[in-house]
């Protein structure tokens, strides 16, 4: 669950890589030269699936002004997140994480997808997640959160956790106003009545409130995919029932020792229909949603249909959905639709 046990046992998969944050204006296209250092822009790996549509990638630094965090030198800084977008893009096929790549502008607006990643773990950990889909035609964001990523200013602070839910909502608020400029990477890309939310182990605590929490359920959240996460305190308590809850996908490896599946099983019990629990059988607690194969590609098939499901509400994706986890040994599906 949380704590240092998965610092240290991510920091080996994660490569973990320092970056500093810098002040500046909302929505801001950062010098991908200088913020990327090379680290996002990585190949999917080898599968023996078809070359997948290619993937537009940006880097964009968002200010929240209104809100801060305090160093412990005293320092009061604005919360910046650094925020990596992934989108569909033209170009040649198995293409992925080309930055700056021309947009697929007459297959939108898209879905927007919003990632959290878990304590200590880069983005980049889960690019083959957010590829899937990305290609799949969603637009995927990735904040790195200012407390609790590598190379967070001040030092690492799980108890920011709390804070990232408003974190999230910035983003999807940020993300909304550039997919309406005129002008711009995102303009015209992105569906504003289409949103879920995603995340990871302490990320997947932070979807989970941002789409359940009392006091901070983001209205505009239509879909989540909670991975390994769990309720926390200091969020006001959570409502899975409350008028609009949106649909749920939650998985879940049975061999985790850092979340263990009961606290899964607890939010998955209390929420309303909709709702999916793919349990990924003997599985650990990052690599199944980062390189652990088959599972991370049942997961990509999985969270696909979730979203055309409910985000493109494609009619044919419930078939989908319940065939992507049928893999005997490996997965099992407990599906209320």
């Amino acid at each position: 669950m949380r704590g240092t046990r998965l610092a240290a046992a991510t920091a080996l998969l994660a490569g973990c890589v320092t970056m500093a944050l810098a002040a500046v204006a909302p929505a801001r296209i950062a010098s991908t030269a200088a913020l990327t250092g090379g680290i996002e822009a990585t190949p999917a790996p080898a599968t023996s699936q078809p070359p997948a549509p290619p993937v537009g990638l940006a880097v964009l630094s968002l200010v929240d002004r209104s809100r801060t965090i305090r160093l412990r030198s005293g320092r009061v800084l604005p919360r910046t997140l650094l925020t990596y977008v992934r989108y569909p893009a033209l170009g040649a096929l198995g293409q992925t994480d080309v930055l700056g790549a021309p947009p697929a502008q007459a297959g939108g607006p898209y879905p927007l997808v919003v990632f959290a990643p878990g304590f200590d773990v880069a983005p980049r950990v889960y690019a083959a997640l957010m590829q899937s889909w990305a290609s799949a035609g969603y637009v995927v964001a990735a904040p790195v959160f200012p407390r609790t990523s590598p190379g967070a200013p001040g030092g690492l602070d799980e108890e920011d956790v709390v804070n990232q839910p408003a974190d999230v909502s910035f983003v999807i608020t940020s993300l909304l106003a550039a997919g309406a400029s005129a002008t711009g990477p995102l303009a015209g890309l992105i569906n504003p009545g289409e949103i879920a939310v995603a995340g990871h182990s302490d990320g997947g605590e932070t979807a989970l409130a941002v789409a359940y929490a009392r006091r901070l359920r983001d209205p505009r959240v239509n879909a989540a995919m909670v991975f390994s996460g769990a309720e926390i305190s200091g969020v006001g308590g959570y409502s899975f029932a409350a008028a609009g809850a949106p649909p749920l996908l939650a998985a879940q490896g049975t061999a985790d020792r850092f979340n263990e599946p009961r606290y899964t099983n607890a939010y998955f019990k209390h929420a309303q229909r909709p709702k999916y629990l793919l349990r990924l059988l003997g599985a650990g607690h990052l690599p199944p949603f980062s390189s652990e194969q088959p599972q991370l590609g049942i997961v990509e098939r999985v969270s696909v249909a979730f979203l055309d499901l409910y985000l493109k509400r494609e009619p044919g994706a419930l078939p989908s959905l319940l065939a992507g986890a049928a893999v005997s040994g490996t997965a099992a599906l407990a599906a209320q639709p």
